[in-house]
């Protein structure tokens, strides 16, 4: 990838380069790079054994503003590395189970971190209201995706009335979202390898004038092709396929903020439970 390319060179320049101390934490940076997309400033010091203010100075000696931008460009390239499953499997032959969960947590916090970050969280904002007065709310999202749609059209046909729930037999995905109007939001979930149902769903849902929602992992995502908001998921980290923590954070954190503003919300719930434990849905616990 091009731009792993440049931040390698840059580091070979600054490794061949007259400051000592720079000298050996770019060389110790070009075997661990991907160690910067998940540790903050002192830790990514302390695991290379020097200190805080010569991994500012690399990063500026880089042409960053600083360490944020410079963790930012390379979280970027970490994320799109090993696209292929098979690959990423590849990458965890022979690493310890300590590696790797030391590695996980570390990406999943940084995942985190960006959703919640000022311009994420005003984007999920921004989302409530009109979820909440759309005429009708579908969800798409097929193969690993679908158990998170699945819990965003269940959990939301539970509290309010106008979800839809995820379709699951064949041909009901293009049957219901080619009914969508534009009173309408399609709420679409899907990452690289981007899957073709979803795609072609957004196409439909747009020729009939509803409003995609895009969940994916990019701008650049064909789901985010014209879509009315796109909420871009931070998906790094060593597993099989890209981690899907952050979409559902996103879609709890979703609903939790449409049943606050809800009027009915509580109270179809509470019928909902009702219901379940009239007729033995639930068994109670001891």
């Amino acid at each position: 990838m091009q731009q792993e390319t440049e931040i390698r060179q840059a580091l070979a320049r600054v490794a061949s380069g007259d400051a000592p101390i720079l000298r050996g934490f770019a060389l110790w940076l070009l075997d661990n790079l991907a160690a910067v997309a998940f540790n903050s400033i002192r830790s990514l010091a302390a695991q290379a054994g020097t200190n805080p203010n010569t991994v500012t100075r690399l990063a500026r000696e880089l042409g960053y503003d600083g360490y944020d931008s410079f963790r930012a460009a390379v979280r970027e390239v970490v994320q799109r590395r090993n696209s292929r499953y098979g690959e990423r499997a590849q990458a965890l032959r022979h690493r310890s189970g300590a590696d790797i969960w030391e590695e996980a947590l570390a990406a999943n916090l940084v995942n985190v971190e960006a959703l919640f970050s000022a311009e994420g969280t005003e984007l999920l904002e921004s989302c409530v209201d009109p979820l909440l007065l759309a005429r009708r709310v579908h969800t798409i999202g097929v193969r690993s995706c679908f158990g998170i749609a699945h819990y965003f059209s269940y959990v939301g046909a539970r509290a309010f009335s106008n979800f839809i729930e995820v379709p699951v037999t064949p041909g009901a995905l293009l049957d219901q979202v080619s009914a969508a109007t534009s009173e309408d939001i399609v709420v679409a979930i899907s990452y690289e390898h981007y899957s073709a149902e979803v795609v072609r769903a957004c196409h439909v849902a747009r020729r009939c004038g509803a409003r995609v929602l895009a969940l994916t992992d990019s701008h650049s995502s064909p789901l985010a092709q014209d879509a009315w908001k796109v909420v871009r998921l931070p998906m790094s980290g060593p597993q099989i396929m890209p981690s899907l923590t952050s979409a559902f954070i996103a879609v709890e954190l979703l609903l939790s903020a449409m049943a606050a503003r809800s009027p009915d919300a509580a109270a179809r719930l509470l019928a909902f439970e009702g219901r379940m434990e009239r007729f033995g849905g639930y068994i109670p616990g001891r």
